[in-house]
């Protein structure tokens, strides 16, 4: 009775499933709801979804982030890829993008100069967790993404970093938030790198929620998800999964013909 108790519990608490949906609202308003349907696919860590060897840690960095930014649909963005131990972040800089914010086949123009790129930083650790640079990556783009929206999302200012890590699972890369959202820190020292992780803002549980959300309205099904997610992340996305299926009336509001 006990265990039949909990398993009745939900994924998540019904305030933060409720923000989920809101904050997908926000995204298929402001970001473009036919893109998302019609063109945005489910990013998997895998090489065929991240293809490409060079011979120094620089040069990965440069070409994950390039297939980041393919599959976020802003090809076009100017951005400069730099170590973020020697990047001078300039925090009031603003990306200037030519032509529609996003698209699937816009080019960049090559000609601008390093000086007005949008810098990207990146943690050279990171390098060995593929996943959570991905997902920093992610994040970063949809941070700059975020503050071109039209409308402030759910719950303001204060949202903000949750926000826009929904965003970045709004746009395909929820695995790699779902698993890097947390890294056990247990272990032998040599086993751990605090350098290597990144900063988190959704939990594991509200991260993968989000995933199965984006999976349901894009007709994904659970055999294509569940292999790439850690395994202790598989029953928490089926239930979450099963969960939003009953969310009619949610899902209702999120359908292309509605958005």
């Amino acid at each position: 009775m006990v265990f039949r108790f909990f398993d009745k519990q939900p994924v998540i608490d019904p305030a933060s499933s409720g923000w989920v949906f809101e904050a997908f609202g926000w995204a298929l308003q402001n970001f473009d709801a036919n893109l998302f349907y019609s063109d945005t696919v489910l990013v998997l860590p895998t090489e065929k979804y991240f293809p490409g060897t060079v011979n120094s840690v620089h040069g990965m960095a440069e070409i994950i982030f390039d297939h980041v930014k393919v599959y976020a649909s802003i090809s076009h963005w100017p951005t400069l890829v730099q170590d973020q131990r020697v990047c001078q972040l300039i925090e009031s800089q603003q990306v200037q993008i030519q032509g529609a914010l996003r698209g699937p086949a816009q080019v960049a123009d090559e000609s601008i100069e390093d000086s007005h790129r949008l810098v990207i930083p990146y943690n050279p650790q990171q390098i060995n967790n593929p996943e959570g640079m991905i997902a920093t990556y992610a994040h970063i783009l949809s941070y700059h993404m975020g503050r071109m929206a039209k409308a402030p999302p759910p719950g303001g200012i204060d949202c903000w970093p949750q926000a826009t890590e929904l965003l970045a699972i709004f746009l395909g890369f929820g695995l790699m938030f779902a698993n890097s959202a947390y890294n056990f820190r247990g272990g032998c020292s040599s086993c751990y790198n605090p350098y290597a992780q990144r900063d988190a803002y959704l939990s594991e549980a509200e991260a993968t929620y989000a995933l199965a959300l984006f999976c349901q309205l894009k007709g994904i099904p659970n055999s294509r998800v569940t292999p790439h997610l850690k395994r202790h992340l598989r029953g928490i996305y089926r239930k979450s999964f099963k969960e939003i299926s009953g969310e009619v009336q949610g899902l209702e509001r999120l359908n292309p013909s509605d958005a």
